[in-house]
């Protein structure tokens, strides 16, 4: 089924200026996009000051009721980024190959690194190995930990990079720390990056590409400061008398852009950072930013990052136009569109290898920070445009780019690309266990043709991964959690199901799930879960109690086994930082032709033999 909008919706959805891009496969692509214009930078200081101090004027009149609606005018380099891999096996379920995700598990040649609770940790697994070997604050020595959490954590070589965010120095902190080939941990040294609060529910602050660090955030203008470039990108190595002065900007003028069209400055200026950091030359650091209004969502392909930059009203309705930042990872400067409505979380996101972008939005979508994913709501509709159509922001994505898409109800939305698949549906709220009819239905798109067909299962929707070409559904109905395996086709069905009784998810985030093919239609997937069955929000402050095992032979899905906790025996580890287990405690890990179980303290390993998986044995790696 293919719907186009009608005037209605396309009218409060689609701001539509004459049609701006082409599908016409006979046009040279690459030739097009060098000649398309580009974002401007400023062409010095002078200007750049000048243009701040303005549109803080313009927020601080808004802000005092002074006029209704006022916009800043706009006058009509991001580093290299090496794609070499390390040979280590992945352990995240990340959203792109390449792409690493800041994370609690990463692999380093023969041993297991764990971020828990503001420490790190190693665990050898070379040679059939299983156990302790080392443990360090994931802070520096001369810090002190309160009000700071250490999030997520990324390996480059022989350097850890733990990623946190400080209220007390306001700022990102990126400890770095070596380990070495016995697996032994030692403090380097500390870096803060000027920033906001990085926090999303479902999004990471972090990748990795070769030794290459990347960040996104959203700088806001401070309008009542007396110095414009107060908050503008910096960084800063950390030392026990270390003050604001030691912040060294990272970012010229040259490095600043402006889309070339209009927007509201009533809710203030953002500045919309990509920030690079080469581990490979300690901490070499370097920003570009593009002005523009508030409200984000922000994915990493391959070669850029994207940056949907929202426009807000009172009250949290949208305020047109919006724009979509690509800034790309190859040294060119950063280009851009104008759009409405807005992507729901990363996943929200495909550059596909046909040279298009595809996202699905909402009406009414409240972004990835903090809790926003959790909220969105509106109607839906699928955005698909060449990659050559970036311009300079004058130009606007016509409705033509927009198929209309079916509305879910409730709320917790979840959305994935698949193949060549677009899959969303509604789960429950994190209060309640019980689904919801409205909420059993997962839609699935054919995204480069727009035809979608509705799909009814026995539950809701709470997460959507890929399995081989194909997916799988996992969701509660009540005290029950399902899997529905989804064959994705002309006409897509559910295959198979599996229902665990009297559980729930443990892991709500998309690192909690992880499937290790074997075959082009057989695998094992691993997902934590809890029991008894409860409210979403409690995987914040419980452990999971196992870990479930399902085989996949050709959609059909068969329990193996389940790897659980010793919750009885837990010490206390006198957790100083990070006491809240945010970006989750549990994960399945598929290592070398072993299988664990990382539980909280716990690293449980199982062996399969006929088709059933039995504990091996576990450790407790916590501090003693």
């Amino acid at each position: 089924m293919r719907t186009l909008f009608p005037s209605a919706l396309a009218a409060a959805l689609v701001l539509c200026v004459s049609p701006c891009v082409t599908t016409d496969s006979s046009i040279n692509a690459a030739t097009v996009y060098r000649t398309r214009k580009k974002m401007k930078p400023f062409s010095s200081n002078r200007e750049l000051e000048r243009y701040l101090r303005e549109a803080a004027e313009k927020y601080r009149r808004a802000r005092a009721g002074q006029v209704q609606n006022v916009v800043m005018v706009s006058s009509a380099e991001t580093v290299m980024v090496s794609s070499s891999q390390g040979p280590d096996e992945s352990v995240t379920n990340t959203q792109h190959a390449g792409v690493d995700e800041g994370g609690i598990v990463k692999l380093h040649g023969n041993h297991l690194v764990i971020l828990r609770r503001g420490r790190l940790f190693t665990v050898a697994i070379g040679n059939g190995a299983l156990h302790p070997v080392s443990s360090i604050d994931a802070f520096g020595p001369e810090i002190d930990p309160n009000k700071a959490w250490y999030d997520e954590m990324l390996i480059s070589g022989d350097t850890i990079a733990v990623i946190g965010y400080s209220y007390e120095r306001k700022g990102t902190e990126v400890g770095l720390f070596n380990v070495d080939a016995q697996g032994q941990l030692s403090y380097r040294s500390t870096y803060t990056l000027r920033s906001n609060d990085y926090y999303s529910s479902r999004n990471y602050a972090s990748r990795l590409i070769g030794s290459k660090l990347i960040f996104y955030n959203g700088l806001y203008l401070n309008p009542d400061s007396y110095d414009p470039f107060e908050s503008f990108p910096a960084v800063r190595k950390w030392h026990k008398e270390a003050t604001d002065d030691d912040f060294r900007r990272i970012l010229s003028y040259s490095r600043v852009y402006r889309p070339a069209t209009d927007f509201g400055v009533q809710d203030g200026l953002t500045l919309h950072t990509v920030t690079t950091c080469d581990l490979a030359r300690g901490f070499d650091c370097q920003a570009t930013t593009v002005v523009g209004p508030s409200g984000n969502v922000f994915y990493v392909s391959p070669d850029s990052v994207y940056v949907w930059a929202v426009s807000w009203e009172r009250y949290n309705t949208h305020r047109g136009p919006s724009f979509l930042f690509r800034m790309p990872l190859d040294g060119s400067g950063p280009s851009a569109l104008r759009v409405t409505g807005g992507p729901v979380d990363q996943f929200s996101f495909l550059q596909s290898e046909d040279q298009h972008l595809n996202v699905l939005v909402r009406a009414g979508s409240k972004g990835d920070g903090m809790w926003g994913a959790e909220v969105s709501e509106g109607d839906v509709a699928l955005m698909r445009i060449p990659l050559w159509s970036f311009s300079d922001g004058s130009e606007t994505v016509p409705a033509s780019s927009y198929t209309q898409l079916p509305k879910p109800g409730g709320y917790n939305f979840q959305n994935r690309f698949v193949g060549d698949h677009l899959l969303y549906g509604t789960g429950g709220s994190w209060e309640y266990q019980q689904s919801l009819d409205e909420w059993k239905r997962v839609y699935v798109v054919e995204w480069a043709r727009g035809n979608w067909h509705r799909v009814a299962l026995p539950h809701a929707v709470d997460r959507i991964e890929q399995m081989g070409s194909n997916a799988v559904v996992v969701g509660s109905e009540g005290k029950d959690l399902h899997f529905s395996a989804l064959r994705l086709g002309p006409r897509p069905e559910i295959a198979a199901a599996y229902v665990r009784p009297g559980a729930s998810q443990g892991e709500t985030r998309s690192h909690g799930f992880f499937y290790k093919p074997d075959g082009n239609e057989s695998g094992t997937l691993g997902l934590p879960f809890s029991v008894p069955a409860g409210p979403k929000y409690k995987h914040l402050f419980e452990t999971s109690a196992a870990i479930l095992f399902l085989r996949n032979e050709a959609l059909e899905l068969r329990e193996v086994g389940e790897l659980t906790a010793q919750i009885d025996k837990a010490v206390a580890d006198k957790c100083r930082a990070s006491c809240v287990d945010w970006y989750g405690n549990a994960r399945p890990l598929f290592l070398r032709g072993r299988v664990f179980a990382l539980l909280g303290y716990e690293l449980v390993e199982g062996k399969v033999a006929d088709g059933r998986l039995t504990e091996v044995r576990r450790i407790n790696y916590a501090p003693r």
